[in-house]
């Protein structure tokens, strides 16, 4: 376990404005201590033939090509249209002012 104190975690507190009971003291000691032990675990294993990572596994680009593909014709994009002009959709002013 690491040497992680009472005063240290209540002095950390109060830096940063944390009011804290001395029953929050005790239990945040222990895990300060425990987060402690285990980064220095990390490290004994981290050595310079271990490449750092950002993540666990590798990552992978999950697109598919760009690729072009058939398109619709004006014509058929506009059938399904409630207005159009014959070459354009026709819609409402949205800003209750015509252009």
């Amino acid at each position: 376990m690491s040497e992680i104190t009472n005063d240290q975690v209540s002095h950390l507190a109060n830096l940063a404005r944390i009011a804290l009971t001395p029953e929050e003291i005790d239990k945040l000691t222990g895990e300060l201590g425990v987060i402690i032990d285990s980064i220095a675990k990390v490290s004994e294993v981290a050595t310079a033939d271990v490449p750092a990572t950002s993540h666990p596994i590798r990552l992978v680009n999950v697109f598919r090509p760009d690729v072009p593909g058939p398109t619709l014709t004006a014509k058929q994009a506009l059938a399904g249209a409630p207005e159009h002009d014959g070459s354009r959709f026709k819609v409402s002013a949205i800003l209750g002012e015509e252009q």
